[in-house]
């Protein structure tokens, strides 16, 4: 099971103070860069993967490598694929060995910015690696529990982690009962080839989220509610 650790990253200070809304002169702002420092020092973003093949199809389902996926968003998207690349990646379970003072709010969201800058990079880092040595061009993942409930339950990451063996071991990824994931800043869902953007924001009716990476496209989701054609 192919684990990439040699991660490479970079925590830009401008950057993180500005996602955290912090002015470089702020008394704050020597409090995010010594965290900044604390983690550059323990840092180890991780992704691991599975190349998979599906084996059935049937309305709302998918079966891959023995695991049903239940998700008729994610049957569309697969239609004419083949091979799909189950993952995690994560920030580094290392980031919640460092101690933060009890109770500070303030500080824990700092954490947890930095944490995402982390998980985008281990994520980055993993999609790259796949187009090139799968000899992949496009790609778009989806994710168990991401967007509106309805589109893939959180539920199937137990499916989707059978497919990767011991997640703790190679990644240090723990599931919860609740199927979430810790550390918190870690993502699982499958990549697959595809010559369509696709991203889970597209059939999620939540405003407001800070992590959208795309508007909400009625069309799709009708699509998603009612069925037709699958995604090409």
């Amino acid at each position: 099971m192919p684990t990439l650790t040699e991660i490479p990253f970079e925590l830009d200070a401008a950057s993180i103070l500005e996602t955290v809304h912090i002015a470089p002169d702020s008394p704050d702002a020597a409090t995010v860069r010594e965290l900044i420092d604390k983690a550059q020092q323990v840092a180890c973003p991780k992704a691991l993967f599975q190349e998979s093949f599906i084996q059935a199809k049937d309305a709302e389902t998918v079966t891959i490598e023995g695991a049903t996926f239940t998700s008729r968003m994610l049957r569309k998207n697969l239609d004419g694929v083949e091979r799909v690349f189950p993952f995690v990646a994560t920030c580094g379970h290392e980031l919640d060995t460092v101690p933060l003072t009890p109770g500070d709010f303030l500080m824990e969201f700092w954490w947890d910015a930095i944490k995402a800058v982390l998980l985008s990079c281990a994520i980055k880092h993993l999609k790259g690696y796949l187009k090139k040595r799968h000899a992949l061009e496009q790609t778009s993942s989806m994710s168990p529990g991401s967007g509106d409930v309805t589109v893939w339950p959180i539920e199937q990451q137990r499916e989707l982690f059978s497919l990767l063996g011991d997640v703790k071991a190679q990644a240090g990824v723990e599931l919860t009962d609740s199927c979430l994931m810790k550390p918190n800043k870690t993502v699982s869902g499958i990549v697959y080839p595809t010559e369509v953007d696709f991203r889970t924001c597209q059939v999620c009716r939540r405003e407001h989220c800070p992590s959208r990476s795309a508007a909400f496209d009625a069309a799709l989701w009708d699509l998603h509610q009612h069925g037709g054609e699958p995604t090409p």
